[in-house]
């Protein structure tokens, strides 16, 4: 869930603020402001909605679109955005100018990350204090703000990346699994689906370390993939990005399926009980667009079914060693 808004309406400063933590990753939030079909599913207080006539996210880029009040009346607005960094900041002015809403404020929108959690700091500032109490008498910006969080928390929900998560308990100690994991000679003799050799395995295990590997996929090409590792602590947790890559280490598109996440965050928990070790698994997308997350979303019963093979070939290279 998502906390509530806190708006702050300075007595002394041309400034209207709002922040919000917000229960998804940085990535997902910022990208609920980098195209026009989400805004619109989001963007403006509550009972509005929005058309947009054009949309160029990019620095000196224009958004120009049309907020459609529930009392029926529209609303012309006009953006000019400053500055993107993404997943940090954009910055971004009404210029009040043409036809467009005569309200002019330059607002800047930070986004910061708490653990899994994303804190926006949502700040716009008038040219004076008494632009700003016209504004605010006229439009109610501050209530306006503090909806408009709501909405996008509502979104954000709806939109959080889906979570595939897998688990098996195998016959043998939490340290011979954790060993299968972390020393590339071992990861060769199992890791991939069955019947899919591996061919490449170069090990680098630390915090920044990787693991580039290759495997033989049945029409005989090669198939590489790279693990980019984030968090070690042995023996009960690995966090690492893994992604497609090439014999060069350069990351790649899945090879059937151009719109799969780039990168996903995948985390293994090693746990033991009465002699036996259990391996969960648990990966989301990493820094993805709404495309990737819903390509993802719509993957995790063949995810699913790929993990079980692959625990398989796990579970038989344990019984035999």
């Amino acid at each position: 869930m998502s906390d509530d808004a806190r708006i702050s309406v300075p007595s002394d400063v041309p400034e209207i603020s709002g922040t919000r933590l917000f229960d998804a990753p940085r990535a997902l939030v910022f990208d609920a402001f980098a195209a026009p079909d989400r805004l619109a599913r989001w963007f403006g207080p509550k009972g509005f909605s929005l058309t947009t006539q054009a949309f160029e996210f990019a620095p000196g880029g224009v958004w120009r679109f049309v907020m459609h009040g529930p009392d029926g009346r529209d609303y012309e607005n006009k953006i000019v955005f400053r500055e993107i960094q993404r997943p940090e900041r954009i910055a971004y002015v009404h210029p009040g100018d043409d036809d467009a809403d005569p309200v002019r404020k330059e607002t800047t929108i930070s986004f910061s990350q708490e653990g899994e959690k994303t804190r926006i700091d949502w700040r716009m500032r008038f040219p004076t204090l008494v632009e700003r109490d016209r504004a605010e008498r006229e439009y109610g910006v501050a209530i306006g703000l503090a909806e408009n969080l709501d909405r996008l928390g509502d979104f954000v929900e709806e939109s959080a990346d889906p979570v595939f998560s897998t688990s098996r308990r195998f016959a043998v100690p939490r340290d011979l699994l954790w060993k299968a994991l972390t020393e590339p000679e071992r990861m060769a003799q199992w890791f991939g689906p069955k019947g899919v050799p591996v061919i490449a395995s170069e090990m680098d295990f630390r915090p920044g370390g990787s693991y580039h590997y290759g495997l033989r996929a049945p029409d005989g090409g090669p198939m590489w993939g790279l693990f980019e590792y984030r968090e070690i602590e042995a023996p009960t947790r690995i966090t690492l990005i893994a992604s497609f890559s090439d014999a060069n280490r350069g990351l790649t598109r899945h090879p059937l399926s151009e719109t799969w996440p780039l990168k996903v965050e995948t985390t293994y928990v090693f746990t033991e009980k009465d002699g036996a070790g259990e391996l969960t698994l648990v990966a989301r997308p990493f820094e993805a667009s709404a495309e990737e997350i819903a390509t993802f979303a719509g993957a995790l019963e063949a995810l699913s079914n790929g993990w079980a093979g692959t625990f398989d070939e796990l579970e038989s290279y344990l019984v035999q060693g």
